[in-house]
């Protein structure tokens, strides 16, 4: 379902643009809605060096305490895809860019965005999916790909001792 709304929506999307963009042209005038779409083009960059910034800052304070600072981080990446649609040439993508920009929309999408993966998680769960995968996360996982077993040393749970390891019975003789 989800690859065939993809499909449509590559098509519809540019056809529905031209669309617009011949409509409106022929309201206001080629130039006029050339400048339009330059000045568009313009903000988008604006915008996105912008919020690149502010995520930038936001990523490096998360590395930096380590806390994760989910609101600053959903806001730099809504608005920065905002700025990605403000962008692209075409009146369509401006309009849903502007929603994605607006401070008094963000939360709402948020919102929807969290009950969306909420319910999709739900799903899941359901169907007998389990999230990580058997193998994937939780214990023994490497993310370079080793498995676990005779060769790999495990750290065991509970406080780790720094020391150093002595071996009385030294059989090397040091002449």
């Amino acid at each position: 379902m989800l690859p065939l709304l993809i499909v449509l929506a590559f098509v519809l999307v540019p056809v529905l643009e031209i669309y617009v963009l011949i409509q409106v042209g022929e309201v206001i005038g080629a130039w006029p809605l050339v400048g339009l779409l330059a000045a568009e083009v313009v903000l988008g960059a604006w915008i996105i060096r912008r919020e690149g910034l502010r995520a930038w800052g936001a990523l490096y304070d998360t590395v930096r305490s380590g806390v994760l600072q989910d609101r600053e981080l959903g806001d730099a990446v809504l608005v920065m895809a905002g700025g990605v649609l403000i962008m692209l040439p075409g009146l369509i993508t401006d309009v849903l860019g502007a929603v994605l920009v607006l401070p008094f929309t963000r939360p709402l999408l948020k919102r929807a965005m969290s009950a969306f993966a909420a319910r999709r998680m739900r799903a899941a769960e359901a169907r007998g999916v389990r999230f990580p995968p058997p193998g994937v996360g939780g214990a023994g996982f490497d993310p370079f790909g080793a498995r676990p077993g005779p060769e790999r040393v495990e750290t065991p749970p509970g406080p780790v001792v720094r020391g150093e390891v002595v071996h009385d019975d030294d059989t090397t003789s040091k002449t």
